[in-house]
């Protein structure tokens, strides 16, 4: 009865003071000039908040960004501080800048921008990614949730009397705080694992799939806690609010939808949508909200399923840029701060807490060994398993929205809300710690042969091809045809298209699968070059092609190329030119930031790499042959370079012509410079010249012994040359008669005949000799590859002699794993990367 009394006292003052301030509650001050206070009318007022929320917010992002803190985390933080627990605590403090009469203002404008943050979440996540997400996620998912939600659920009957009202059902609150305690967010945890670098790990998309799988139940769940809290008279008003919501979720998916994908196509032309359609978006949002309101349900799920239909595009794309900033950055801090002004710590029963702080240890437990348990299951490491189990605890917004919607229903008491609130604060902060702590990947030694000059002759060459656009396909196809694939030696093509991913939260890596239909421009974009793989791999028998798509920022790109191609053992990448021939031969930049994206794979690839100057490549099937040039100035580049073309020449339809170039004094005169060699981020340092010189010595008398006899296409010739200045006037006047040259980059070398072409060089990655054949002065306008052998240590270079059998059956049942791990529930997710929310 005290606790009603109180609670009737103060909703008399509220009103009251509400009453006494509604003559100028949405008034604008005269001024101080006016002799008036500004602070005591709603405008100025709301401002001088907005101001103290995001100040304090920044504040905390700042203190805690050394501990890999996500910002849901800081704004938390800031919401408590601001709130009565610590400055609220100050009345002139709270009655100054959060008077009550000013609440209803600051909550309508938090819960507006709650509304929008949900449609951008539903926005991120594609129902078709969804439906192929993996079984192993799905086990994951129902793991953290299931067991903890019966705990929770079960345990709440203990606290009746202090987590709800006499007047509140028993099994709304039980509903409330199961859910409360399963829940994972997904935002949060993106944000973790960007920060750590794992998201496009195996751990990182498994934690991904089974935290929006999560959310997704929690959200169902909620509707279910609030339509039980809203029904205080008859069962049947319960029932109607659980069946008008999947009616309406019907009502979008089947004719929402459909409208909205007939929009999309009416601009499919490369236009943007006008203001027309983003207007009728944000409007839906709004009439999503109010349906989903005026049925019983909250507002934040019609804004959320809106967001869930729309298909994943450029409309979604631009939505997503639009509101990113405004929503995440300025509104979303307000419910964050919202949160924390209606904790209070002094209002604590430390009799019920203890027990109450019991309940969620063995939830919290229960998550951790059903997670452990099924990692066990599908045998993954130990360690692993735990780090999962930690990143199943990122509580973030979900968890939040939970912990407000039951205090907005009556179901919580200030008691309960309060160790709700803070259980989730130290929830959610202790995870990125935690894997910090537990999660220390090593990496792991890679037994396979790492460039061409070293795999044998007898077995399947791994070869992965980066793909921006439709028109790198036909010049990079036609060079795979002329790779020479025979039974004894196949080639395995990893196909990765390079999708760029602005200020999304999560990269991706989609495995394609051949009867998935395309829904929007980048997955049509995808079919497209599909296809032709598909004609590719039904034209010549020994290739084998698997596509892929990788959905990531440029500035981390290059981590999803190396890491695939240490994950399916590549020996050679081939990277399309950030430059492309035009139609008067010159060649012009589509996209500079792609020069960038192929140093850094330079830098750090675990393989060889070739970067492909495209001017195009006839088709074998169209001429009776092909007439390469390989320029071979010496050093493991060029030797490289040279097994490549030596690959290229065992075809009969292919004629070689291997150019070597020697100083017209007959005296070895080649250094090698091992500062730059190290300077590129190569394991192996060349300091004996001499050893390098008999190695070149050494390849070209085997290539002549080998090919020449063997081959009549095949014609090795000596150039003399004097100095650097006959060696650029050699290579300009090179004209069209060749249909491709291969050369080596030429990394660490100083040799007489290149010396001090790579100082005046426009692109220094292709080396001295490839930028001279890729500059437009150059009197041949013929396709160029540029090679860079990988300089591994003595380790990787021996142990992959002769790999048995047995690891190549492995490597392809992991390729098959793989295929239904990388099912990622989230597709090209956007804002949630700057809020971590």
């Amino acid at each position: 009865m005290d606790r009603v009394d109180e609670a009737a006292r103060s909703a008399l003052h509220l009103k009251n003071e509400i009453d006494s301030k509604s003559c100028y509650a949405v008034i604008s001050t005269n001024g101080i000039f006016g002799k008036e206070y500004p602070l005591e009318y709603s405008l100025p007022l709301f401002m001088m908040q907005i101001m103290i929320i995001l100040g304090t917010t920044h504040f905390f992002a700042f203190i805690f960004k050394p501990l890999r803190q996500p910002r849901v985390f800081a704004e938390l933080i800031a919401g408590v501080v601001l709130g009565p627990s610590v400055l609220g605590q100050s009345t002139y403090f709270s009655r100054t800048l959060f008077p009550e009469w000013n609440k209803m203002v600051f909550e309508m404008l938090s819960n507006v921008g709650l509304l929008f943050f949900l449609f951008l979440v539903g926005l991120e996540m594609d129902i078709g990614e969804i439906k192929q997400t993996s079984r192993k996620a799905i086990s994951i998912a129902a793991a953290g949730m299931i067991p903890p939600l019966l705990i929770g659920t079960i345990a709440t009957f203990l606290f009746r009397n202090f987590a709800s009202g006499e007047d509140i059902k028993q099994f709304s609150f039980a509903i409330f705080m199961g859910v409360a305690v399963s829940t994972t967010s997904f935002p949060a945890l993106a944000r973790i694992l960007a920060e750590r670098k794992l998201l496009n790990t195996e751990l990182g998309r498994l934690s991904i799939s089974a935290a929006i799988l999560n959310d997704m139940c929690a959200l169902v769940l909620l509707i279910l806690g609030i339509a039980i809290a809203e029904d205080t008279n008859k069962g049947i008003s319960s029932l109607l609010t659980i069946l008008a919501s999947f009616g309406f979720t019907l009502f979008l998916i089947y004719a929402v939808r459909p409208g909205i994908q007939w929009m999309i196509r009416r601009t499919s032309n490369g236009e943007s949508a006008n203001d027309f359609c983003i207007c009728l978006i944000l409007t839906g949002v709004m009439v999503c909200g109010f349906i989903t309101e005026a049925i019983g349900s909250h507002s934040i799920f019609g804004a959320f399923a809106f967001g869930l239909i729309i298909p994943n595009g450029p409309l979604s794309t631009m939505l997503i840029e639009r509101l990113d900033d405004f929503v995440t950055t300025l509104l979303l801090p307000l419910y964050f701060a919202k949160t924390g002004l209606r904790t209070d710590i002094a209002q604590l029963n430390y009799t019920y807490v203890r027990l109450y702080i019991c309940t969620l240890i063995l939830a919290s437990a229960g998550k951790d060994i059903s997670t452990l348990l099924i990692t066990r299951f599908y045998n993954m490491p130990f360690s692993e398993g735990c780090t999962l189990a930690i990143l199943m605890h990122a509580k973030g917004l979900i968890g939040v929205i939970v912990i407000n919607v039951g205090w907005e229903q009556k179901v919580l008491t200030v008691g309960a809300y309060t160790v709700m609130v803070l259980v989730s604060v130290v929830s959610t902060g202790m995870v990125a710690p935690g894997v910090m702590l537990i999660y220390k990947p090593q990496r792991r030694l890679v037994s396979y042969r790492k460039t061409i000059q070293n795999s044998k002759h007898d077995v399947k060459l791994r070869i992965l091809t980066c793909i921006h656009t439709l028109r790198n396909v036909p010049t990079i196809v036609n060079l795979l045809k002329i790779s020479n694939p025979t039974k004894t030696s196949p080639i395995t093509v990893y196909a990765l298209q390079l999708v760029e991913l602005t200020g999304r939260a999560s990269a991706m890596l989609i495995v394609h699968h051949k009867t998935a239909p395309a829904t929007n421009r980048t997955q049509a974009q995808s079919q497209n070059i599909i296809n032709v793989f598909e004609k590719f791999e039904i034209d010549v028998e020994e290739v084998s092609v698997k596509p892929l798509t990788a959905i990531s920022s440029y500035s981390t790109m290059h981590e999803d190329i190396c890491n695939l191609a240490e994950d399916k053992r590549i020996a050679f990448i081939i990277l399309p030119f950030h430059k492309q021939s035009t139609v008067d031969g010159d060649m012009e930049a589509t996209n500079p930031i792609l020069r960038t994206l192929n140093i850094n794979v330079l830098d750090n690839a675990p393989c060889s790499v070739g970067i492909l100057v495209d001017r195009g490549i006839g088709s074998p099937d169209q001429t009776s042959s092909h007439h390469i040039a390989m320029l071979f100035f010496g050093g493991p580049d060029d030797r490289e370079a040279l097994s490549y073309a030596w690959r290229m020449a065992e075809d009969r339809k292919i004629k070689l012509t291997v150019l070597r170039y020697l100083q017209e004094v007959q005296l070895t005169t080649m250094e090698y410079d091992s500062n730059s060699i190290c300077e590129a981020g190569d394991e192996k340092t060349l300091t004996d010249s001499e050893k390098e010189k008999e190695l070149d010595d050494e390849y070209i008398t085997d290539f002549k012994l080998t090919m020449l006899r063997k081959v009549e296409k095949v014609v090795y010739k000596e150039k003399v040359v004097s100095n650097t200045v006959e060696t650029v006037a050699s290579v300009r006047s090179m004209d069209n008669t060749y249909d491709l040259f291969i050369v080596g980059r030429g990394r660490g070398i100083e040799n007489p005949l290149t010396a001090g072409i790579t100082d005046w060089s426009d692109c220094p990655e292709l080396g001295g000799i490839g930028d001279l054949l890729a500059s437009s002065d150059s009197l041949a306008t013929v396709s160029v590859l540029v090679v860079q052998q990988y300089l591994g240590s003595e380790i990787d270079e021996g142990d992959g002699e002769g790999m048995p059998d047995s690891q190549e059956q492995q490597s392809d049942q992991h390729e098959n794993f793989q295929r239904d791990g990388y099912g990622s529930s989230i597709r090209s997710i956007q804002p949630l990367n700057r809020s971590g929310n």
